[in-house]
């Protein structure tokens, strides 16, 4: 197998190169969707396009058990070097390149196993919401195994080191409208102050409690209200909370928080309030089987020195919706240390390329194992 990718090394490069020059934001991979779907077809494979989304899948092989292989394909939207614009700065592009040297490589490999492995390339990950069109469109539901991959910051994990299991925490974002009343600041009686109903909101966010074992972050991150005119209080605001919770419990129970804090809100100031999800990540559901399963492939490819703990970040994801949503889904995500620096989402996002071969050499052993595992079960039963 390392033969095989010193081969593909070269091509897997260039493959990076032009992925991470063509960003697209999340639900407008239009180019990245034409440029894997022709790739994979003049390999010689049979790519399908999601019907309802931007993104698709790939099968190698036939016949049951069947093992999936997950990717993100969108960018970010921020600004570089002064203008904004799309941008691989979250390692989409690493991991794009990574699944497809990992279908490049099982061509090749095709002849030698049972079953089949699904390739997908999800859209929209940095919404939250490209795993469940995924869903919707019907492709996850006779699979047994799920991987996926994401790039680690050199504050999780050093340079040429992997672990098997990324525990991301649940992440919820709720936008508000505020409806009250304009009035002239010399009559504040006359009006109900935006401004002042966020910062009431912002005090009683403090006055949700949970276990303080379990990290939570809940936080305004923006709010917005009045304009050019000093002199009048403005009726109308809008803002954002932010909530983050390591388990999907605690994140119902701050949910349940915040609504009480608005409807203390509305009642205390008589004015209406308008609430909204507008992103909702639930926290990592890592199977333990899929977990032992990459974590022999990550020391046959690199030593079982280079293994590392499975890590808890406060990061959201929306591969764990799989899990969440399809129980009977065995799921867990590798976590490639390659050097990344200052840290993701960062503009100047860097990483060692190089390592994105030794990803496709342990995704590629991790689902061959997987569906030796699932050939095994069905010999036993």
């Amino acid at each position: 197998m390392k033969e095989e990718l010193g081969r593909l090394r070269p091509r897997l490069m260039e493959i990076f190169t032009h992925l991470h020059a063509h960003p697209e934001v999340s639900w407008h991979e239009v180019e990245t969707t034409n440029y894997i779907f022709d790739l994979l077809t003049k390999e010689g494979f049979k790519p399908v396009r999601f019907q309802h989304c931007t993104g698709l899948y790939v099968d190698i092989g036939k016949g049951y058990p069947k093992v999936g292989l997950r990717t993100d394909i969108d960018a970010l939207w921020q600004e570089v070097d002064g203008e904004f614009r799309a941008n691989h700065s979250c390692g989409h592009d690493g991991h794009m390149t990574i699944a497809i040297g990992a279908i490049l490589l099982l061509k090749e490999q095709v002849k030698a196993f049972s079953g089949t492995i699904r390739v997908i390339f999800q859209p929209a990950e940095e919404k939250g919401t490209g795993a469940l069109a995924v869903l919707k469109e019907g492709i996850i539901d006779d699979l047994d195994f799920l991987f996926g991959v994401h790039v680690r910051p050199i504050q999780e994990l050093e340079d040429g080191t992997y672990c098997a299991a990324l525990y991301h925490g649940a992440s919820r974002m709720l936008e508000g409208e505020i409806i009250g009343e304009d009035a002239h600041a010399a009559r504040p009686h006359l009006g109900v102050n935006a401004i002042e109903v966020g910062a009431t909101i912002l005090e009683d966010l403090r006055t949700i409690h949970t276990d303080p074992m379990i990290p939570v972050s809940i936080k305004m991150t923006k709010f917005q209200a009045g304009g050019e005119s000093g002199n009048i209080i403005p009726g109308k605001g809008s803002f954002t909370i932010d909530i983050r919770a390591q388990q999907n419990d605690v994140m119902d129970t701050l949910a349940q928080g915040v609504t009480r804090v608005i409807n203390s809100a509305q009642i205390l100031h008589d004015v209406q309030i308008k609430l909204r999800t507008v992103a909702n990540i639930v926290a990592a559901e890592v199977d333990p089987t899929a977990q032992y399963i990459m974590e022999q492939a990550i020391v046959q490819a690199v030593g079982l020195s280079n293994l590392r703990e499975p890590i808890r970040t406060p990061g959201g994801e929306d591969f764990h919706h799989y899990a969440v949503e399809r129980p009977h889904l065995k799921t867990t995500m590798l976590g490639l240390g390659c050097g990344l620096t200052p840290g993701l989402h960062h503009p100047k996002m860097h990483f060692k390329q190089a390592r994105l071969v030794t990803g496709v050499e342990i995704l590629t052993r991790t689902v061959l194992l997987a569906l030796e595992a699932g050939n095994a079960k069905e010999a036993s039963a």
